[in-house]
């Protein structure tokens, strides 16, 4: 028999095991069941620092009569695919988690993945993404955004997701697991890897994938579909150093490309603009608080001594009919520069593993709905017949509106309190910010409909989380890449492209999933689809 059970104690007694097992007796005992034999295997921990006291939901499985399996004994079904001909290949456009989960899908039938990245290797990204902070300089193909491994792998690693009806989410953190990554994300209600560690991870799976057969080609930004008879057979690629052109094919294209892939959907809109559409969105600030106030908040006034880490906030509110909202939050992490192209500034935040920072920091954004695009992007988009492109270029009008009041990649910003009495700040607290910040008064560019919903939703977070308002509370702006403006329309059972035919859009890209996590699962849902057109041949 195997029993879930979930048990609440106090931080100090977590490691308690007789405590532990007492309380799961007593758990199993209102559910009728005498034994006092069990195994337990823990499953997830949660912290609730509600009603001024700090407590840890602990959930297990207790086995009774029966061993359990541990995480160790999983293992993958992944099968070479050396030899396959153009029929049993697929090509993927994107090395993010959506490219990645749906390369190790394919392979768990033999098909081959060819992979094509516009960036880089994650160690000359490395160094490319040092650049951004040391010299101001951004490579348009290799940043936070672009490269191996995707957005996530520089800016986090976080693994929580609400998808629980996307897919198999601990099925997405085993790979991970098998992958180097701490087995603690098996178990942990907000799971994250770090940033300081992902990108071995991301190694490892790049490995496998060639090991078995799979294809690599870095430098590779795809300039064009390649259509016969209505269906896409495969890619047209420029090599981003030379200048070289390549053609790949294969029995199908999945199209993972992430969120700030702008070039992707310009490319669309000239082939099939129909397969398009407005979504809503969001663009706002990063607000970077010293990580001992944070704490102090969440935890009562505990801070250090309560011996739960970091802590996280969410927050979410209505103002004026939008959404006001806090998104990727990064206890004790770092705010960083995520621009993908020259004159513009985009901020973004990540964590190390150990998430021990000075700092803690969260974007708080407000939705754009598309009819709250101004009417100059509007016609704009009008202009390159596709309408469905007046959010892409209301984003990077924000984006540059930001460079403008910065300096190279260092960024306007401003202390909260500042912000919300209309004056700029005559002086800027510490940051963890490397390029530097630039006193700006950022209710004066921004747009009004963002601005004026910032400073009413600073109010109402205040009022849950009071002393989120006060002098070291730093606005840095623009937070601008939480999703993408603009869907690909693709067919709700196949996962294909509605107006093109063998290309299938995944991922953040897509404008279908957002996170590591539920943009994995995405591959792996396109890709068995996949799977089973090419068994049906």
């Amino acid at each position: 028999m195997v029993k879930e059970i979930t048990i609440t104690v106090e931080a100090k007694d977590e490691k308690n095991t007789g405590l532990l097992d007492s309380l799961i007796r007593k758990e199993l005992k209102k559910n009728h069941i005498n034994e006092t034999q069990f195994e337990k295997v823990f499953v997830k921990k949660s912290i609730d620092a509600r009603h001024g006291q700090l407590k840890l939901h602990l959930r297990y499985k207790v086995y009774i009569g029966e061993k359990p399996q541990s995480a160790g004994e999983w293992k993958p079904l992944w099968k070479s695919s050396e030899g396959v001909g153009v029929e049993r290949t697929v090509i993927i456009v994107g090395a993010g988690p959506a490219g990645l989960f749906g390369a190790l899908k394919l392979l768990e039938s033999g098909i081959k993945p060819v992979i094509i990245e516009r960036g880089v290797q994650t160690s000359q990204r490395r160094k490319d993404i040092a650049l951004i902070s040391t010299r101001g300089v951004v490579n348009g193909d290799s940043n936070y955004c672009f490269g191996e491994g995707g957005a996530g792998t520089f800016s986090d690693g976080k693994l929580y997701t609400r998808s629980n009806k996307r897919g198999d989410i601990g099925g997405v953190l085993r790979v991970f697991n098998y992958f180097g990554a701490d087995e603690k994300i098996l178990t942990d209600a907000h799971p994250h890897i770090g940033t300081d560690r992902l990108p071995q991870v991301i190694n490892a799976m790049r490995d496998k994938i060639i090991a078995l057969g799979g294809e690599f080609y870095f430098n590779s930004r795809v300039t064009n579909l390649l259509v016969e008879a209505g269906c896409v057979k495969g890619v047209e690629t420029e090599n981003v150093e030379n200048g070289e052109h390549q053609q790949f094919y294969g029995a199908a294209v999945l199209l993972a490309t992430g969120h700030s892939a702008t070039d992707i959907y310009e490319m669309l809109a000239k082939v099939a603009p129909s397969a398009l559409e407005a979504k809503t969105f969001a663009a706002g600030v990063r607000v970077e608080h010293p990580r001992t106030l944070i704490d102090s908040i969440q935890y009562h006034g505990r801070g250090a001594s309560s011996g739960l880490g970091a802590a996280e906030y969410r927050v979410t509110t209505q103002i004026d009919g939008r959404g006001v909202y806090s998104f990727c939050m990064c206890p004790g992490g770092f705010v960083v520069p995520s621009s993908s192209g020259p004159n513009e500034i985009v901020v973004n935040g990540m964590s190390a593993a150990a998430r021990n920072s000075k700092w803690s920091n969260a974007a708080i954004v407000v939705e754009i709905r598309p009819e709250d695009i101004p009417v100059q992007f509007k016609a704009a988009a009008e202009k390159l017949a596709c309408p469905q492109l007046a959010g892409l270029l209301f984003r990077t009008e924000i984006e540059h509106l930001t460079a403008e009041n910065g300096k190279g990649q260092a960024a306007p910003a401003q202390r909260l309190t500042d912000f919300l009495a209309g004056r700029i700040s005559e002086n800027l607290p510490a940051t963890s910010y490397t390029p530097g910040l630039v006193a700006s008064d950022l209710g004066s560019w921004l747009p009004s409909h963002i601005s004026d919903r910032l400073k009413k939703g600073f109010v109402e977070i205040d009022h849950n989380m009071h002393g989120f308002i006060c002098p070291d509370a730093l606005m840095i702006a623009s937070e601008t890449r939480t999703s993408t403006p603009v869907r690909i329309l693709r067919d709700k059972e196949t996962f294909e492209c509605t107006q093109l035919k063998g290309l299938y859009p995944v991922g953040e890209g897509s404008g279908y999933s957002g996170g590591i996590v539920s943009s994995a699962m995405d591959g792996e849902n396109a890709c068995s689809h996949i799977t089973q057109v090419i068994k049906g041949q």
